[in-house]
């Protein structure tokens, strides 16, 4: 058995999974935000009442807004801001009694879908978050790839490439830079910019909808958002060239994502105008982050897989 904990801002989410994928338990308790101590303590009380129903004990995986660096083990970059600085991979595997395997959410969402999901059967993957924020993760033959300095697919906080305009010199992220990438693509930066743009407030929904019905400002709002994500992601074929890159967060629910448009753009400014890679929709959607915690053991995994 496998236990996998999504640890966001307002909720932490306990799966079960057998070596098949197979769902058998699924808890959520409330984040105790700004409570570390009582963070450590609530996962603990998740596993062992997914234990407890279960009969048996499992390996522990732990998604997290951030990332744990190697050299300290504290975790960095968290927007859940109590978890920096702490060690949370160390305190949670003192909690529970045995080692437990912490990565940045982004990350798993892309182990999951490399699993048993949109990208299985690929050696190198990148998923995309498009939600709140943005971000990315990569996953290579299943495994989370990290990098040296626990960097590796912040995606989001990288500029938007190839930039024009009054894309100069870019909006202030709170990472305390301008321009990056979360200030573009993500869910709220696609409302922010219509706003912006028209003086009109609408959801993100609203905009496609008016897009479909023929509003000229609205199909504009979605073309931009279309041709920044198309260039962004030439990026990341020209630096890491995955098999399949695959969209995850609320905006990869919009199906104008996947009609071409994108593709063709990333084509237009990966090197050598030649690119074949495919834009795919997850298959887990929401469930992604908590399934790619559990999947950080492999099957062979000691201490615990049934």
């Amino acid at each position: 058995m496998r236990i996998g904990i999504d640890l966001g801002g307002t909720k932490i989410e306990a799966i079960a999974l057998d070596d098949q994928g197979g769902e058998h338990s699924r808890i959520r308790v409330d984040t105790p935000r700004g409570d570390y101590p009582g963070t450590v303590a609530a996962i603990k009380g998740l596993v062992e009442r997914v234990e407890a129903k279960m009969g048996m004990k499992g390996t522990v995986g732990v998604g997290i807004p951030g990332t744990v660096v190697r050299a300290t083990g504290l975790v960095k970059n968290a927007n859940s801001t109590w978890l920096n600085g702490e060690p949370l991979e160390r305190d949670l595997s003192a909690a529970l009694g045995r080692e437990v395997r912490c990565a940045n959410d982004a990350n798993c969402f892309a182990v999951s879908e490399a699993t048993d999901g949109a990208a299985a059967g690929h050696a190198i993957v990148f998923g995309v978050i498009l939600g709140t924020g943005c971000g990315g993760g990569i996953a290579i033959h299943g495994n989370v790839h990290s990098g040296r300095n626990g960097n590796a697919g912040e995606w989001g906080h990288t500029p938007l490439p190839w930039a024009t305009g009054n894309e100069i010199p870019g909006r202030p992220c709170y990472c305390g830079l301008s321009g990056c990438l979360e200030t573009w693509i993500s869910g709220t930066a696609f409302e922010k910019d219509f706003t912006e743009v028209t003086g009109r407030t609408l959801r993100g929904k609203e905009i496609v909808a008016g897009a479909e019905k023929g509003d000229a400002e609205c199909a504009a709002a979605l073309d931009r958002l279309e041709n920044r994500l198309g260039r962004a992601l030439a990026v990341i074929v020209n630096i890491l060239d995955p098999d399949v890159i695959v969209l995850g967060g609320g905006l990869s629910n919009l199906d104008h994502l996947y009609s071409g448009r994108v593709e063709s753009v990333m084509r237009q400014y990966v090197f050598g105008k030649q690119c074949d890679t495919p834009i795919v929709r997850n298959t887990h959607g929401d469930s992604s982050g908590v399934r790619g915690a559990a999947w950080l053991w492999p099957a062979t995994a000691p201490g615990g897989a049934s």
